[in-house]
């Protein structure tokens, strides 16, 4: 049993970034399992299957600004941390 000060009542242990995405939302792991790379190399390749050098690459040069840029931290965080294959069985 803990005793002391209770914790508040806020989503504890869920990560989100600076820019206020969640990086546990289903919806935008659904999204980063289906959405399509818009342009580069890598273009029409679904985000999740993105090389992770690239993303690191992104990583060290910067995300694109909107919910690309967003999408693509969260599957750099997902591929950094091995926990891709808790996003591919949403691949439609």
């Amino acid at each position: 049993m803990c005793r002391g000060r209770a914790l508040p009542a806020t989503r504890i242990g869920v990560r989100q970034f600076k820019n206020g995405i969640d990086m546990f939302d289903p919806q935008n792991l659904i999204k980063v399992a289906n959405m399509k790379m818009p342009f580069g190399k890598y273009v029409g390749q679904s985000l999740i299957e993105l090389p992770e050098p690239y993303l690191v690459w992104f990583s060290a040069q910067g995300f694109p600004e909107g919910k690309l840029g967003e999408l693509l931290q969260l599957t750099y965080e997902i591929k950094v941390n091995g926990l891709e294959r808790l996003v591919y069985p949403l691949q439609e």
